[in-house]
């Protein structure tokens, strides 16, 4: 059997990654090892110009930024703060914050890096706001495509 450990992704300097992930999301260094840092909630950030030499054994092997076809999905409590916060700093956004056809808010932008870095309100943000915006628990449940058990744990089964 293998088992799945964590995603890994190559930075240019770990210092900035580091202070992206830990300062602006709020993400807690599990290992530090200087040149590969994992954090807690298992992903990993790996120095490029180290693991570039992992990877080439003699054999070209370029690493490349920016292709689109991978995602690191964070979730939040208060996605309009972190928003907020990301505005303040320079971060490049794909795109600001949009409904998901579900409901649920999410945003995406660049890491320094420009790995995609998508940002959600948590699933139980998501039924608690469509269940104050009046709602019924039937409403949500067909909205959102989640179990009916999930919406009345977190609504408390009211059917109002």
């Amino acid at each position: 059997m293998i088992k799945f450990i964590c995603p890994l992704i190559v930075v240019k300097d770990t210092k900035k990654a580091k202070d992206f992930y830990e300062g602006l999301l709020g993400q807690k260094v599990k290992y530090d090892f200087g040149e590969n840092i994992q954090f807690h909630g298992d992903f990993s950030i790996h120095l490029e110009e180290h693991y570039q030499g992992l990877i080439d054994e003699g054999v070209e092997h370029k690493i490349n930024y920016r292709t689109n076809n991978f995602e690191l999905y964070f979730e939040t409590e208060d996605i309009l703060k972190v928003e907020s916060r990301l505005k303040n700093v320079e971060v490049e956004f794909i795109h600001e914050i949009r409904e998901q056809p579900w409901g649920q808010r999410v945003m995406r932008v660049y890491d320094y890096d420009y790995h995609i870095v998508e940002i959600g309100e948590t699933l139980e943000s998501l039924v608690l706001r469509l269940y104050k915006e009046g709602k019924s628990v039937d409403e949500i449940v067909k909205r959102t495509s989640m179990p009916l058990e999930f919406v009345n744990s977190v609504t408390g089964g009211r059917n109002e």
